[in-house]
Order: structure tokens, then sequence, then C-alpha cells
């Protein structure tokens, strides 16, 4: 994802995990304590993980994404929304704004300068403001499903945390989906597949990722095929009051 006029998503398998809810309400539930005030999603896609996000705390919420299709198809996703607002492009044609939150799911790992990227970032969200990143977890689980729909990476503890943004600390880090590794795991090895069918997602949702989202607290959340991170941008000593989360 390096935006442009000619940027085109290359993934098919949006309009597949759109229907994930069990798994899409996990992760929203895990980081809605920093869900608040001025919102960006870079690479918000369908808006299919926009509506789990929603809640009373939003002031406003900027959705951008590089390719003209799938932008086409959130702005509809997310008019009836309340404060949401769609633009194309990259978080480039959004600088000059300010955001308390800025929202990565499922995009970091699509930009070849991930770095670059937080740290453009940063500069967009005022004092106190937050980073959230989910991303897929384990370079060893990376297949031809990642490399079908133009992943670079993926991450771990140590390279997601190397991509630390200046004037910002790092405030959480944890895995999710504990079972569903297990399942990317046996697709890299034994299936290689470079696209889960809608009935494979349709029962990962429904077995896995509940019996995941009851197991991960008792593993402490050490162990999983995704990982979540949030960065907090410092705050000059007296000068903003950090939020809760």
């Amino acid at each position: 994802m390096t935006g442009g006029d000619g940027f085109a998503y290359l993934g098919q398998e949006l309009d597949i995990f759109a229907a994930a809810s069990h798994w899409k309400a996990y992760w929203a539930s895990r980081i809605r304590p920093w869900v608040r005030g001025d919102v960006l999603e870079v690479g918000a896609g369908l808006g299919a993980n926009t509506a789990f996000l929603q809640n009373s705390d939003v002031c406003s919420w900027h959705c951008v994404e590089p390719d003209p299709g799938l932008a086409g198809r959130l702005a509809n996703a997310v008019a009836r929304l309340r404060v949401c607002s769609v633009s194309r492009g990259t978080i480039a044609s959004v600088v000059g704004h300010q955001f308390d939150l800025i929202l990565y799911i499922d995009v970091l790992e699509h930009i070849e300068a991930d770095r670059c990227e937080l740290a453009t970032a940063a500069d967009l969200l005022r004092e106190g403001g937050h980073i959230v990143v989910v991303a897929p977890a384990h370079q060893y689980l990376f297949g031809e499903f990642d490399a079908a729909i133009g992943h670079f990476r993926r991450y771990n503890r140590a390279s997601l945390r190397a991509c630390s943004p200046p004037d910002c600390q790092l405030r959480a880090m944890w895995y999710l989906d504990c079972i569903g590794m297990f399942a990317s795991a046996a697709n890299r090895i034994l299936l290689r597949q470079s696209q889960p069918t809608a009935a494979q997602i349709r029962r990962w949702d429904s077995y896995m990722v509940p019996l995941s989202r009851a197991i991960d607290p008792l593993l402490r959340y050490s162990v999983g095929k995704t990982i979540c991170a949030v960065w907090e941008r410092a705050c000059e000593p007296g000068t903003c009051r950090r939020q809760r989360g």
C-alpha cells in the first residue's frame, strides 16, 4: 500500500472476512478504551471494521482508503454511521489535521515503509493521543495467503516494537487468537492455500474465535496469530490529560 493514483488493492479477502463478526467484536473490545475523540482510520477498506468501533465517545471519524474501488464502496458502507467521513488517499492526504486516535487495522503489514508510516502518523497526533495497530503475527506463518494479498511481513513483539514512532511511548502490546494460530500454522504447512474459503472463515469465526476469547486471558495474551500495539504521544508536563485505557 503505497498510495498514488494507480493504487489497486491486491487482495480479494475483504468480502470473505467482512462476515467474521465474532472476530471483529473480539479485537474491537480489546482496543475500545482508546477509541475516542477525533479518529483517523487508515486503509479502511470496505468499512467492515468501522461499525464495530463506533461509540458515543467518538467526536469525528475519518476513513482514508487509497484504492478507488474500495473507497467508493467504503463511502456507501459508512454513510449511515454518525460523524463518519471518507476520502481517497493515504495518511499523506490528511497531513495538517490532528487526531486523538489513528487506527491501522490489518493495514501496516501492507506498507513497505512501516516505520516511516508510523512516524508520519505520530506527527498527526495530539498530545496524549494514540496509535493503535492490529496486525498479523509471526513471520514463520507467512505463506501463500500473505503473499497473495500483498503483505510485506508479519510481526512479533520485537519487530513491531522496532516501529515505535518518535515522541511516542509504547503503552501496551498483546497477542490474540491462540487457537487461530494453530489453524494458520496448519494452512502454512499442510494446505498452502492462497485464499481461505468462506466456509473456513465461518468455522474459524464461529468456533475457534470464541474458544480463543476464553483461553487468551488464561495465557495472558502471550500467544496468538494477531498482534496488537498501542502507542501514546508524549505530553509536555502539565499540558494535557492522559486518556484512559
